[in-house]
């Protein structure tokens, strides 16, 4: 109903109003501990695809924010960036770069112009190579930024499996706050789920106090119902987070698969108690698909999950295009997008 509608954007102009300038990165929650695997639960798992294809399909057209409440919304979706390059011709140039984005990703006129001068607008973490997180952290000392780190042979996760677990316990050690971690995807296609707890469960262990996101590379698992038996498996493993992708794969984060392992997060939550955190990653470079994200956390879960411990974007491009549109909001005219680089 319009009026319905509505009073939806209104609230959820103000949530984000509230939260946007929240500042940095806070866990209040306790952390997910795992479960044993219960493989009655996982095998009754289902996934209608057609329903779900019909729900994300309607989304973007019902759901839509302008105006003030829009440039809320993008200021909200900054704080929950993952600011990313996983490219084989990193420097550390580059990534000083990225990290100085990173701490002050709007520029400040911009802010200025928003009223928004006197707070704090950082990304939520940056996201590196192991071989980059030195200078990642050295680059964000003193900013309460995190560094994630992907780890376990990303993005294929196919090296040697002694050789994952030793890469993730070094990348904790230089200094890595938040692991993205790799599933081995044949445990998903041949259903062995005891064989992907076990994994994740030893991954959890060598990741110690970091964070753990289990990237579930769904563009490569088939189905909808193994995204979500995969979900499942990995948050009773453990996992802080789930993940939809490495951005290698060429089919990356949908609305589909996100809302499938949504509904998983919601599920495991309302079993256990533990609140889990999602990571689409992989394709999301406008700042209007953001917004569509952000309502469907926002209908599925609850106002709770718009906040960076429980939700992050793994994007590269995605802030410069919020950062036009918030340009765009502020002067009435559209930039080039050279003028809003992220590195």
């Amino acid at each position: 109903m319009p009026g319905d509608k509505t009073q939806a954007t209104t609230d959820a102009g103000t949530q984000a109003t509230t939260t946007a300038t929240s500042g940095l990165p806070q866990v209040h929650l306790p952390r997910n501990s795992g479960m044993d695997l219960d493989l009655d639960w996982v095998r009754n798992v289902e996934a209608n695809t057609s329903a779900i294809e019909r729900r994300c399909a309607s989304l973007p057209g019902r759901r839509s924010v302008k105006k003030d409440w829009q440039a809320a919304w993008l200021l909200k979706a900054v704080t929950l960036i993952d600011l990313t390059t996983l490219s084989g011709d990193d420097t550390e140039r580059r990534v000083h770069r990225l990290c100085r984005k990173a701490a002050q990703p709007v520029r400040a006129d911009i802010l200025t112009a928003l009223g928004m001068a006197d707070r704090r607008i950082t990304t939520g973490a940056v996201c590196v190579y192991h071989e980059m997180v030195p200078a990642a952290v050295s680059a964000l000392s003193g900013t309460g930024i995190p560094v994630a780190a992907v780890s376990t042979g990303f993005p294929a996760g196919l090296s040697p499996y002694r050789l994952r677990v030793a890469e993730i316990g070094e990348s904790v050690a230089l200094g890595a706050e938040e692991i993205d971690i790799v599933i081995s995807r044949r445990h998903v296609l041949e259903q062995n789920w005891q064989a992907l707890y076990d994994e994740l469960r030893e991954f959890r262990t060598a990741c110690g106090p970091a964070h753990m996101k289990a990237i579930l590379a769904t563009g490569e698992l088939q189905t909808l119902r193994n995204v979500a038996r995969a979900s499942l498996v990995c948050m009773m493993a453990g996992a802080d987070f789930i993940k939809t992708s490495t951005g290698k794969e060429s089919v990356n984060a949908t609305l589909p698969v996100s809302l499938t392992m949504i509904r998983a997060i919601r599920d495991y939550e309302a079993r256990t108690g533990f609140k889990v955190g999602y990571k689409p990653a992989g394709g999301i470079s406008k700042a209007k698909d953001a917004l569509t994200y952000l309502a469907l956390i926002k209908e599925e879960l609850g106002d709770r999950w718009l906040q960076p411990d429980l939700f992050r974007f793994g994007a590269s491009s995605l802030l410069g295009d919020i950062e036009r549109q918030l340009e765009h909001f502020v002067t009435g005219r559209y930039s080039a997008g050279y003028r809003h680089a992220i590195g």
